[in-house]
């Protein structure tokens, strides 16, 4: 019978053979097409559901064993098994007060049953405790109120007071006495009157602990206090007070979408579609107010960034609906605003609004996952600079030069196409040879921003190239800087090619040293330091530049102290210098058979620098890691960019590779920055940080590398890494980590089985890479310490078979660690130890571990052994058949085995045989006799 032909009842019992069998998720499988076979609601589904619920129990998922009690309980109201499952699973999710409820039902049903007594005892004594405990919550909510609210209170006593009110309400219980005693509209009336920032941002936050996971109490609190309070909140120059503001918003974002603040967060449609019209609400105030001039410019960029983290389509998917509500353009007025140039109508914006707004710009376009979309948002940014063309005067002509060119820091192919229009490069460059100062410094940014492209590169070096050498003779160091950073640009157009030099030999060292020289000098305004990095960024390309930069200790500490003041700004240039100086772009595989190919051809074969042999970029590596660059790094991956992310992890791996710097890295923080790189990204940036990750989880004690929840949150990038698109490297460090990590405890080893890892770790076992093979192999022997690990070898499989042909592996290592998990195995399971017989090749396998030279492998093969005889009598009887007793026998009295313990197991071993009475002691020596005449068989 095939499966497509099988019933409900079918595959309910098939469900039951697998269940038994401790086959958890083949269970799971055959109870969920008895389900789909069943149309209505009767006493059999019933039946499917509550078993279900039990597979999903055994595999610790508690909120489907909710969801499926909660179906059978709505067909048979009351049913014991149902309301049994769904108590221990609330029970296990903290929600007593229902699982006392569901105790007290099956009690109240039948009196008479055992199982549920000592669970509603242990129950009512929790709830009774949570009940008193929330009589002092509710006196402790009423008391903070009042202090926090009294003007005439001392303010530190204030303070103290709003603080606990902030740690109550992210407690539930606290939460929900806050709420009840109007806490909520004391705060938004006394916010009014208040004027000290640090009560005023611990009230935002209580506001957005309430909101968190609720929707009952984020409608009320919308309903009562409105968006526009928030963004009232928001209005500040304080930073402080700012993020408080935004991260209020976003909890409200994600309780209604059903998200988290997590990267792989993904919202529930369902919810989505019945909270439409808040979440809309919210974009439209949001989008009004990012072109509002009465906010301030930190407000205005957490504005644009809440945006920008919610059009992705695994948030909430608004890149379209902003489209629609012109949203486009807004931002694209948001983007021709300048810092130092103020008029009456003009927006307050700080130095990283236009790098933030470039970066939404481009999460926008990438959104637009089909050619319509595109076209749209095209036309959308068309219309903008059509409008301003409109108007012929200077500050028009400023507006659109400085909105094209953060536009081309963003969605670099509309930026392209923008400039490619007829007459809009002539204006740029025209803009450039005017005597105006102001023309000539935005002209100078976007030829800059222009010269990305190669071929745009090319058609300025032959219409440009004399304007910028002219512009780099100005008076003004501003207008000089960005001259000399798009020389820089153009001068690296060959990339790390060492044989293309757009110009003559020694020019790139020449602007290097004149960018060297803003950059270390302290009199210089930050722009023009940033200014300066770029041009690095560029000529960094050239190893001879990177070696003499790497030298200057003065130019790396300036860069780093730039870096350390998180600048969005500043990012670009910083980062891709760095990406230089480590070499840790993309390399393109050079195949000798192709380079042959191409001389035929007479094709141009790019050639590396000496200077870039491994030996020089270690030291350079060591030398960034020893000046404090992870602090850098730490302070620039705040930002929301993919690429620069991406670019941030780069230089992140490259460091962690140098095993003698990876302490000073996990000193300065790197960990906390490179899970969320890890965990959201391009493939690359993610790919990177995990290995960065795993590299310094191997050198360094995970408990020191990963303290507290970090080790639970680590697990995941590891297990991204085991995947056939990864290089060999990646598995083998990503299992190495892995392998430490499963030795720290039992809640780690349990995560890792939760994230998917037995199927993955077990994948490389059956490779043909030793070392993979080997790595995998040491990772499962750590794992085999976790009850559930032990299930999968208990199951009908042919894993233990596998386990003990790898004991007789030629690598050692790899030898040791299967020995190991078995003798874990054996030693807890009786299953394991007559699974061991599946293996043609048992007998052979324990001798090579009882007669092993190493005594590490020797040691784990007695043990086996020794746990196989205490196992069961008919075990010990199939060994005592062989020749092992004999082997146990020489080695309980060689003295030429040195280790003790190996003896004294050996002699135990025989012990336990003798209890079994297979084999007689020798009454005169007291030891046991190896004849078969001395083995009492049992029938």
């Amino acid at each position: 019978m095939t499966k497509s032909d099988m019933t409900a009842q079918e595959w309910k019992e098939k469900g039951n053979e697998e269940f038994n069998k401790n086959n958890w998720s083949e269970a799971l499988n055959c109870y969920t097409n008895a389900l789909k076979l069943v149309k209505e609601d009767n006493a059999e589904k019933a039946i499917y559901y509550k078993n279900r619920a039990a597979a999903y129990l055994k595999l610790l998922d508690y909120e489907k064993v909710i969801k499926d009690c909660d179906n059978a309980l709505e067909i048979c109201s009351n049913d014991p098994k149902a309301l049994f499952r769904r108590c221990l699973a609330l029970e296990a999710s903290e929600r007593f007060e229902e699982a006392y409820r569901d105790a007290r039902n099956i009690i109240l049903s039948d009196p008479n049953n055992k199982s549920i007594q000592p669970i509603a005892a242990r129950l009512h004594e929790i709830v009774q405790e949570r009940h008193k405990e929330m009589s002092r919550i509710s006196a402790k909510v009423s008391q903070m109120l009042d202090l926090a609210f009294d003007i005439n209170m001392d303010r530190e006593k204030r303070e103290t007071a709003m603080n606990n009110l902030l740690v109550l309400a992210r407690e539930r219980a606290g939460a929900e006495e806050i709420f009840k005693q109007k806490g909520v509209s004391k705060i938004t009336k006394f916010v009014k009157v208040e004027k000290n920032e640090e009560i005023i941002c611990n009230t935002i936050r209580i506001i957005g602990e309430l909101c968190k996971n609720n929707i009952s109490r984020t409608e009320s609190v919308i309903r009562d206090i409105g968006v526009p309070w928030f963004l009232e909140m928001i209005n500040s120059k304080l930073a402080e007070r700012v993020n408080a503001s935004q991260y209020c918003l976003q909890i409200i974002l994600n309780t209604y979408s059903g998200m988290d603040n997590k990267p792989d967060s993904k919202p529930d449609k369902t919810l989505c579609e019945t909270y439409k019209k808040e979440i809309d609400t919210i974009l439209s105030c949001l989008l009004y107010s990012i072109t509002n001039r009465t906010i301030s410019g930190l407000a205005r960029d957490a504005i644009i960034e809440l945006i920008m983290r919610n059009i992705h389509y695994t948030a909430l998917d608004w890149a379209e609906r902003l489209v629609e509500l012109r949203g486009l353009q807004k931002l694209m007025e948001v983007a021709s605003e300048m810092e130092e140039y103020k008029y009456e109508s003009s927006m307050d914006i700080t130095s990283s609004t236009r790098t933030i707004t470039s970066v939404c710009l481009a999460r926008i376009y990438e959104n637009m996952y089909y050619d319509a979309a595109k076209e749209r948002f095209r036309n959308a940014i068309d219309e903008f600079i059509k409008d301003k063309l409109l108007t012929p005067d200077i500050e028009s002509k400023v507006r659109i030069v400085v909105a094209i060119t953060t536009l081309l820091l963003g969605p670099l192919d509309v930026g392209n196409a923008i400039v490619a229009k007829e007459g809009i490069l002539e204006m740029i460059l025209v803009m450039a040879g005017t005597d105006d100062l102001l023309q000539q410094k935005v002209a100078c940014e976007c030829i800059v921003a222009v010269a990305s492209k190669k071929d745009k590169a090319t058609a300025i070096i032959n219409q440009g190239v004399n304007i910028l050498k002219k512009l780099y003779q100005s008076k003004d160091d501003s207008i000089r800087v960005r001259a000399l950073v798009g020389l820089c640009k153009l001068g690296s157009s060959g990339g790390t090619d060492a044989t293309i030099r757009p110009f003559a030999d020694g020019a790139t060292k020449k602007l290097a040293e004149a960018c060297r020289r803003f950059l270390i000098n302290p009199k210089k305004e930050k722009d023009m330091r940033k200014w300066a990095i770029e041009g690095l960024s560029y000529l960094t390309f050239d190893a001879e530049v990177k070696e003499k930069l790497i030298e200057d200790q003065q130019a790396i500490q300036a860069m780093i102290e730039l870096a350390k003041t998180g600048d969005q700004s500043v990012l670009y240039g910083v980062v891709t210098t760095l990406v230089n100086l480590c070499n840790a772009y993309d390399k393109q595989e050079i195949i000798p058979e192709m380079i042959e190919l191409a001389k035929f051809a007479k094709q141009h074969i790019p050639e590396e620098h000496e200077l870039d042999d491994v030996e020089f970029v270690n030291k350079r590596l060591c030398v960034l890691t020893k000046a404090g660059v992870t602090s850098a790094l730490v302070s620039l991956a705040k930002t929301d960019s993919h690429n620069s992310r991406e670019l941030i992890a780069r230089v992140f791996n490259a460091i962690c590779s140098q095993q003698e710097v990876r302490g000073i890295i996990v000193q300065q923080g790197a960990v906390k920055a490179l899970l969320p790189l890890a965990l959201d990204g391009t493939t690359k940036g993610k790919k990177q940080a995990s290995q960065a990750l795993a590299r310094l989880g191997i050198t360094i004690n995970p408990e020191v590398a990963f303290p507290g929840q970090r080790m639970m949150e680590v697990v995941r990038p590891f297990i991204n890494l085991l995947n056939q698109e990864c290089s060999a490297l990646e598995n083998f460090e990503s299992l190495m980590a892995l392998c430490n990590l499963a030795g720290i405890n039992d809640s780690v080893r349990k995560r890792i089985l939760e994230e998917g890892g037995f199927h993955k770790i077990e994948a490389y076992m059956y490779g043909d890479h030793d070392m993979l093979i080997r790595a995998a192999t040491q990772v499962m022997n750590n794992l085999i310490m976790c009850e559930q690990t032990i299930q999968y070898y208990e199951q009908e499989n042919d894993r233990i078979k596998y386990l003990v042909i790898l004991c007789e592996d030629e690598d050692q290592d790899t030898s040791i660690a299967a020995a190991g998990a078995l003798a874990m195995l054996t030693s807890v399971s009786k299953k394991a130890c007559e699974k061991i017989f599946d293996s043609k090749n048992w007998l052979e396998s324990l001798r090579f571990l009882l007669a092993n030279p190493n005594c590490d492998v020797q040691h784990r093969g007695v043990v086996i052994v020794l746990n196989m005889i205490r196992s069961t009598k008919d075990v010990a009887a199939k060994l005592i058949e062989t020749d092992i007793m004999e082997i146990l026998m020489a080695l309980s009295k060689n003295d030429m085995v040195e280790n003790k313990q190996i003896r004294e197991l050996a002699s135990t071993a025989l012990d336990a045989a003798a209890e079994w009475n297979l084999i007689k002691k020798n009454v005169d020596e007291n030891e046991s006799t190896e004849s078969t005449s001395n083995i009492e068989h049992v029938d």
